[in-house]
């Protein structure tokens, strides 16, 4: 039987989870996650992880935040001016907004402080930081 290796496409249900067992997402519900392991597209950790095991095989797997999304970068903090935001919005701690950049590009910005005449957001990615839980099931490999 073969074994997942570098170059494969492959099909994998997944429940990503935080060490405090908080699911934070999940394939289980819906389609599974196809892959080519090699081209960057998901995290190294999980691609790791991944590697050499079966169809049909079942394992969970610790990705430190270092092969994840890596660490919470306080340079990707910063202060923006309340009279910047729409009038009507109600800000709220942990809140998400997106931000547009002049070629169109959006990003998530997480409210992290509102303070007098401005607010703090984060633009680091929610999951930067942590160290991540996955159980995997591998379903299909395709190989070159």
């Amino acid at each position: 039987m073969s074994q997942v290796k570098q170059k494969d496409t492959v099909k994998v249900h997944y429940t990503g989870k935080l060490e405090n067992g908080q699911i934070f997402d999940s394939s289980i519900e819906r389609e599974p996650l196809e892959f080519t392991l090699g081209k960057g597209q998901l995290i190294p950790g999980f691609e790791n992880g991944v590697l050499n095991m079966k169809v049909n095989e079942k394992k969970t797997i610790k990705i430190p935040q270092a092969e994840a999304y890596g660490e919470v970068k306080k340079e990707l903090f910063h202060e923006v001016e309340k009279d910047k935001l729409p009038e009507d919005l109600k800000l709220e701690i942990g809140m998400a907004l997106v931000s547009k950049a002049p070629d169109g590009s959006e990003r998530q910005l997480i409210v992290s402080e509102i303070k007098d005449k401005t607010i703090v957001v984060n633009a680091n990615h929610p999951l930067a930081g942590k160290d991540l839980i996955f159980e995997l099931e591998v379903l299909d490999i395709q190989t070159i």
